[in-house]
């Protein structure tokens, strides 16, 4: 990979031009392994902060606040010289240069362009998905869900005969991590709601269900996690209806293709993203599924080597012995940021690209308090070992706060979940009127 170089800063001299679009897992990676190197990089976000996605189902659920779950960007590198911070949307490369376009008609040239837009919510074509359920996958979708959420409840305690007479059904689609994180913390908000608000809801009619066309809950994880996960849900009351595939959904209902119907005063989205729609998509590269995009082993664009494409928005491929596809999960974002950042100090210190290789360390996930499943992978002896219930659960927290952004944030995250594990303190489950669902 060639990068010219280019004499536009005076704090950084000989400086090359590295531009990072989105400031997820990836984006984030990729700039903190450039800071402070010889490389002037301008990191772009139509947001001016960091969002902790795995944790945007208690945002949304009301156990943690917006706030203990993003960190603004221009903090995280505060002490970095040569990043920058660029709050816009970015609509495409420039033709015939090597610079990108943003929303406001500002220009940005480049010498290495980092790709790192993720993915959103995929509905599948199927009729109303779009417009009558609420996706998970941003901050703002985690607010709006909370909102529609307490709503509901709040409309049930004063208005029961709008929700046939109290019996509430929350529906959510998809039975991945998400969703099944999901489903249980609706389960703890029900609970809380009822013995710490005192609303009037009958908890025996309430049901929570989850519906999945594959054969099983966690369907990336093993077969005894995925037992796992559907015993515990079963367990809390969840109900759980698999090979189910939606065929439509309306205000009222999830329809499914079998003539079936599922009555629902509220639908979440946990049922797959794409890459369509973000600035990915308009890059000259070929697409795999999902509109992910195809990149070599150095994750670049073929014919495009100084474009490379990371994280959700990548057909990221595992290593460089097989065409198979690394997930679509953090560890595969955080990785592969880093790996190009590296390769790109390598270049300009005249190395050869190399190409990357995921290490899979394993998955997991939550369904509620004392409960998750850790599946863990890599070299060596605990390779397959699946750790679950209460060990599983502190491993998932410990593994969250080493990741989760800021010092301020891990103190307000552990003393939360701490309060909650011994009491079931109140959270934030305020309705806030600029945030109402229509």
């Amino acid at each position: 990979m060639a990068i010219e170089e280019n004499h536009t800063s005076a704090n950084v001299p000989m400086c090359r031009r590295v531009v990072i679009v989105g400031a997820g897992f990836a984006g984030i990676a990729a700039a903190r392994e450039l800071a402070n190197s010889q490389v002037e990089v301008t990191l772009v976000d139509t947001h001016n902060f960091h969002t902790f996605l795995p944790l945007l189902y208690e945002v949304a659920t009301a156990g943690l606040d917006p706030a203990d779950v993003a960190f603004p960007i221009r903090a995280i590198f505060s002490h970095a010289s040569n990043v920058k911070f660029r709050r816009g949307r970015v609509d495409s490369i420039v033709p015939g240069t090597r610079a990108i376009s943003l929303s406001d008609g500002s220009v940005l040239p480049y010498d290495a362009l980092i790709v790192a837009t993720g993915a959103t919510a995929s509905y599948f074509s199927i009729e109303g998905a779009a417009e009558f359920s609420r996706p998970l996958y941003t901050l703002e979708d985690a607010r709006g869900l909370r909102n529609a959420l307490l709503v509901v409840l709040d409309d049930a305690d004063a208005h029961p005969e709008r929700h046939a007479n109290g019996t509430l059904s929350f529906v959510v689609i998809g039975g991945g991590a998400t969703g099944v994180e999901m489903a249980g913390a609706i389960v703890e908000l029900l609970d809380v709601s009822v013995q710490k608000d005192r609303l009037r809801i009958d908890r025996a009619r309430t049901s929570v269900i989850i519906i999945d066309a594959g054969n099983r809950l966690l369907g990336a994880f093993g077969e005894r996690a995925s037992k796992y996960a559907y015993s515990e849900v079963s367990k809390r009351g969840i109900q759980v209806r698999l090979g189910a595939s939606v065929s439509a959904i309306d205000k009222n209902a999830v329809h499914l293709s079998d003539g079936s119907s599922v009555r629902a005063d509220l639908v979440v989205w946990a049922g797959g993203v794409t890459v369509e729609g973000t600035f990915a998509a308009t890059l000259p590269a070929q697409r795999a599924r999902a509109g992910r995009v195809v990149v070599g082993h150095d994750l670049s664009i073929p014919g495009h080597p100084e474009i490379f494409v990371v994280g959700d928005a990548a057909a990221v491929p595992k290593d460089p012995g097989t065409d198979d596809l690394a997930p679509q999960l953090a560890q595969v974002a955080l990785q592969s940021g880093r790996h190009v950042a590296r390769q790109i100090v390598a270049a300009l210190n005249g190395s050869s690209l190399e190409p990357f290789s995921y290490k899979d360390k394993g998955a997991m996930a939550t369904i509620g308090r004392r409960a998750a499943v850790a599946q863990l992978e890599g070299p060596g002896p605990l390779r397959g070992v699946v750790v679950k219930g209460t060990v599983g659960w502190f491993s998932w927290l410990g593994l969250h706060l080493i990741y989760l952004v800021g010092v301020r944030n891990r103190v307000v995250v552990l003393l939360n979940w701490f309060w909650r594990y011994v009491g079931w303190a109140s959270g934030p489950r305020i309705i806030l009127e600029d945030e109402l669902p229509d």
